[in-house]
């Protein structure tokens, strides 16, 4: 699939745009890491979008409630407290359990490993120096292997013309999964 999609269309990025790299890469990590049989585990953008569903549902109520304001004020302090409490609950989500996190995974199908994974990327600003993490998505299982890390510059994976060579990246992000997973029967 990867090769022949590769050939048919290819992709690019803006090499002058490192969100539109990130992006493209974080894409491509998500399709070998599923290529690979782990299956993306999506609670907890269910849980954010849930959320946000409330907050936009406390935003609209506030907003179109029938009574004008002098006879609605003690509602729309209570909505304005519930619609930051929301979002600061939305925060805290992203601060403690997304952090850098691109793809959260259940354990492939078959295996004995009772963790998924964690992968999460970093492109600094100013710095073409990506970095991919795979960790476990537990940590204190005891099926948990300990964290693998690559850093490497983007200019090794993309033409002059920003087109991402696909064989490059899958090969050094296969590997890295494939020590992630080594560690494992090191135990």
């Amino acid at each position: 699939m990867g090769s022949s999609g590769a050939a048919k269309n290819p992709k690019k990025a803006n090499l002058l745009d490192p969100h539109a790299i990130k992006h493209l890469l974080d894409e491509s990590v998500t399709e070998v890491v599923t290529s690979r049989g782990y299956v993306e585990d999506v609670r907890l953008s269910n849980v954010r979008l849930l959320i946000g569903s409330i907050v936009i549902a406390i935003a609209l109520f506030a907003q179109f409630y029938p009574k004008k304001f002098p006879e609605n004020r003690d509602l729309l302090i209570g909505c304005i407290v519930l619609y930051v409490a929301f979002n600061g609950l939305l925060q805290l989500i992203s601060y403690t359990k997304e952090k850098n996190a691109i793809l959260f995974t259940y354990p492939p199908a078959g295996s004995f490993n009772s963790t998924g994974l964690i992968v999460s990327s970093k492109l600094p600003r100013f710095s073409d120096m990506y970095t991919l993490t795979v960790a476990s998505a537990d940590p204190e299982s005891i099926s948990a292997n300990k964290p693998v890390k690559l850093t490497k510059s983007v200019t090794k994976w993309f033409t002059k013309d920003g087109i991402l060579v696909e064989g490059l990246f899958w090969k050094d992000v296969e590997g890295l999964i494939n020590d992630y997973n080594a560690d494992g029967k090191n135990k």
